[in-house]
């Protein structure tokens, strides 16, 4: 039996200022749950019944259009809750988006009973809920920013090197996840990558992206600062 399973609050970081009295109504009420990559965790129209704090794993958040269009608007890691499932449950309303598991997860699932009595008396809980919620509302402002006034060219150079961390490499990528990833067509992605290639920036193969020349694409990626 690992500590987790003996307390569920073990392990996250972020629970850890909480107040005594909180931490228990939470080891009472709460559940730790696992889940594996790939598993939708709400789509739209589905009703939130509780919080879910990251204890481990990735948790993608994105719009899908009627023709299968993608964006991807945040993620959610380790320490880290969903802005959408806390609007939910704030405001009483129905997801409006797609929570995908993109690894395995473990998350604490607070019942939408509990997460209010604790937002009502914990000023702990209620830094916590709100900082995070802070902080995600930051990143889809930046988001709705660049989608709206950076050049395609630009965004696509910053994800590469990203995603590509330090030094040359081969990433990966579907040309349509680099679009859902910066709310274009999958034909814009794969247009301005032949572009880059033409360059020598990058070399692209099936289901591939080399990158070849960091430096040029860094240049490039500049102009979103």
């Amino acid at each position: 039996m690992t500590a987790a399973d003996s307390d569920p609050l073990a392990g996250i970081p972020a629970l850890e200022a909480l107040e005594p009295s909180c931490r228990e109504r939470l080891r009472a009420a709460a559940r730790l749950a696992r889940l594996a990559a790939g598993t939708v965790l709400f789509r739209p129209g589905d009703h939130c019944g509780s919080w879910l704090l990251l204890a481990a794993g990735t948790v993608r958040v994105q719009l899908v259009d009627p023709e299968g269009h993608e964006i991807v608007l945040y993620r959610v890691g380790r320490g880290e809750s969903c802005i959408l499932t806390t609007s939910c449950l704030l405001a009483g309303s129905d997801y409006e988006a797609e929570g995908i598991a993109e690894t395995e997860i473990v998350g604490l699932m607070v019942p939408r009973g509990l997460f209010e009595e604790l937002l009502d008396g914990s000023p702990a809980f209620r830094r916590l809920v709100f900082t995070s919620f802070a902080v995600r509302l930051a990143d889809l402002m930046a988001l709705v920013s660049q989608v709206a006034f950076a050049r395609v060219d630009v965004r696509l150079a910053a994800l590469l090197l990203d995603r590509g961390g330090d030094g040359p490499g081969v990433l990966e990528l579907r040309h349509q996840d680099l679009a859902a990833e910066l709310g274009t067509a999958r034909e814009v992605v794969s247009r301005q990558l032949k572009e880059f290639e033409r360059r020598g920036w990058v070399r692209l193969g099936r289901r591939a992206i080399e990158i070849r020349d960091r430096a040029a694409l860094a240049g490039l990626a500049a102009a979103l600062r």
